[in-house]
């Protein structure tokens, strides 16, 4: 199985378990869920069962569940009056609206800690293993890297370069460094076997001269730690990660950021990684390549991402819910939702227009962790 179908695989169930988390809850706290989709648009298929028409739609951005008395606008039926959204206490609706929130981070904790304690912990300080801990698939011109073509997988130890052995990641370098535009052999120990691989080695300019070049990351020596620990740092990373986000987040919204992503629509492709958004297509790429670490790894930050932007306090987003239910519950008085139905219309927009951007430059111009 690829590292794309991985992380296909992993986006499809991080929303799936976003909407199963506001399921269980609304239907535990007598709340009445008529529909239960993956995706959205068009109807690709459904199924009924008792109450609620479980299905998939078109468009895989993300899910939702229809609970009774939550779009503000809706008549109710008599027959309903006890089991709607707008019927239960102020902890119920919580509950509710932040169960698929809570849900990413408790899935980006049990994977930080899944991996501290499978794989331990990589020593940065260290000199790095001649091991693959990633291959780069492109080149900044878009040309297949030397290290994807010769073959090359996460996990691999290069044992010697043109007949010339490495026994550390600095040897190694210096066998690549010497041979640029040169075509050589790359012996790698895979699973304890030993295969010959071929590739034409590429150029960069390393202050002022030009070196040989690969396009692979090395793997670090490994402390293993206890599970108290990694309970502990797990948390930690957590917190790192969901700050960075929404640093992310500050920056991608900024006029000037919006500006340059609009000229995607009109050629301008060459946006930094750093206010970049990032379609299922992009996180697809991005898991090629990676091996089973950095893929976890890239699983808890993507439910780390899906956690932030989804908790943000902008209706009609789980965490603009929050805020309207934490605001009735402050002042005592009913929202008034016909006026932030215009907020809701332009939140929408965004989401829209981030998605459509996110997918152009992940067709055209795709993203590498490289």
């Amino acid at each position: 199985m690829t590292g794309g179908l991985i992380m296909l695989i992993a986006v499809v169930v991080s929303l799936m378990l976003h909407e199963l988390g506001h399921f269980v809850t609304a239907r535990a706290t007598g709340m009445k869920v008529t529909e239960f989709f993956l995706g959205f648009g068009p109807k690709i298929w459904s199924t009924t069962r008792g109450e609620t028409e479980f299905g998939v739609k078109a468009i895989p951005i993300g899910g939702y569940n229809r609970i009774v008395g939550m779009d503000p606008l809706e008549e109710i039926d008599p027959e309903d009056v006890g089991r709607t959204y707008r019927d239960k206490k102020f902890w119920q609706k919580s509950v509710v609206i932040m169960s698929g929130v809570l849900i990413h981070f408790l899935l980006a904790y049990l994977v930080f800690f899944g991996i501290l304690v499978g794989f331990g912990i990589e020593d940065a300080e260290a000199e790095p293993l001649t091991t693959v801990a990633g291959v780069q698939q492109t080149l900044d011109d878009g040309s297949p890297a030397p290290a994807a073509l010769a073959g090359l997988e996460p996990g691999d130890r290069i044992v010697s370069v043109d007949g010339q052995t490495v026994g550390t990641w600095s040897e190694l370098v210096a066998a690549i460094a010497a041979r640029p535009d040169e075509q050589v052999q790359i012996v790698v120990e895979r699973d304890g076997s030993r295969m010959t691989l071929e590739t034409t080695l590429a150029s960069v300019d390393d202050q002022g001269a030009t070196v040989g070049y690969l396009g692979i990351n090395p793997a670090y020596p490994v402390t293993h730690i206890s599970l108290t620990e990694a309970a502990s740092l797990s948390g930690r990373t957590v917190g790192i990660a969901t700050r960075e986000t929404l640093s992310s987040f500050g920056n991608l919204i900024r006029p000037s950021s919006l500006a340059r992503l609009a000229g995607a629509f009109v050629g301008n492709t060459d946006v930094p990684d750093n206010i970049r958004p990032v379609s299922p297509v992009g996180i697809v790429h991005l898991g090629e390549g990676l091996d089973a670490q950095a893929l976890l790894a890239l699983v808890a930050l993507l439910n780390i991402v899906l956690g932030v932007f989804n908790g943000l306090p902008l209706f009609p987003l789980d965490g603009g819910h929050f805020a309207i239910a934490l605001y009735e519950r402050v002042s005592g008085r009913k929202a008034n939702m016909r006026a932030l139905m215009p907020i809701a219309a332009a939140v929408m927009m965004l989401v829209i227009f981030l998605f459509s951007v996110a997918l152009l430059l992940d067709i055209v111009n795709p993203i590498s962790l490289s």
